[in-house]
């Protein structure tokens, strides 16, 4: 690889889906600090497009970089060193950038997930397993088993839950399986409900969602085609699901007609079913 030095305003850091949705602020604090006191120890990694150079890797360090000549205007942060690697096309540039990262610095098992599910949503490859098997080349099967849940997480709940790079590891994988049981709906309709929550607070409302559906992986009872239903809309200004609780279970009436009237009648309804004859 050739090793160049190149303005830090030309280098095209979009061309390409990072595996990165946010920098730490602290650690990037850390590195900058590292950099203005030994200097940068590892260049980063640049090919060449129509748009001209494309990082490839090292965006914390280029970030730090800028970060540090926006700050100072010293001259020796205007550029930064950089191999020029020659992939022999954009989804073997993608390959190269995930292995570094992998190997180098800490991804969010989010991340990982996303970066697959963001490719195949820009047509880099044609299917989650492609993308996995492309980008972890180097996985063993059960990482790769692992990965394509995180990849099915990240492709259905983009947008859906508040910042979710902080998740464990366990955690993801506890939402992808759920999701695989059917239970994708459930999971949106609880987060909607108490739109703009925390992490931990989007967390605490997952948790009954996830009991019930590892408890229904690991029954076997056969259930009519359609059930169990588990979440239903009469109306358009009404939804209806059920939620695991502690004790049992509850009905959780949403919508502008869910009214103290409208439970006067379920509640009606339900003593007539019950109620001994």
């Amino acid at each position: 690889m050739n090793l160049l030095s190149l303005e830090i305003g030309e280098i095209d850091v979009e061309a390409l889906p990072r595996d990165r949705s946010n920098l730490d602020a602290e650690a990037l604090m850390e590195l900058r600090t590292s950099i203005a006191l030994h200097g940068l120890r590892q260049p980063i990694e640049v090919f060449t497009a129509e748009t001209g150079y494309v990082l490839i890797s090292g965006l914390r360090r280029l970030t730090a970089i800028r970060q540090l000549h926006a700050e100072t205007g010293k001259a020796h942060y205007a550029t930064i060193p950089a191999f020029l690697r020659t992939p022999a096309d954009l989804p073997e540039a993608l390959a190269a950038m995930v292995e570094e990262n992998d190997v180098r610095s800490q991804v969010s098992p989010w991340d990982q997930g996303r970066i697959a599910a963001a490719t195949v949503a820009d047509a880099y490859f044609p299917t989650l397993d492609a993308a996995v098997l492309a980008l972890y080349p180097s996985a063993n099967k059960t990482k790769r088993s692992r990965l394509r849940l995180l990849a099915e997480l990240a492709d259905q709940m983009e947008g859906t839950l508040t910042n979710p790079e902080l998740l464990s590891q366990t955690q993801c994988i506890r939402i992808a399986t759920a999701l695989r049981a059917g239970f994708s709906d459930l999971i949106r309709a609880a987060l909607h409900e108490q739109r703009d929550q925390s992490p931990a607070a989007q967390w605490q409302t997952l948790q009954s969602i996830l009991v019930e559906a590892e408890e229904a992986l690991k029954d076997p009872t056969p259930y009519a085609p359609g059930r169990p239903r588990r979440l239903v809309t009469p109306h358009a200004g009404l939804k209806i699901r059920r939620e695991r609780t502690a004790e049992g279970w509850n009905l959780r009436f949403t919508g502008p007609e869910a009214t103290g009237m409208m439970m006067e009648s379920v509640l009606e309804e339900i003593l007539r079913m019950y109620e001994p004859a």
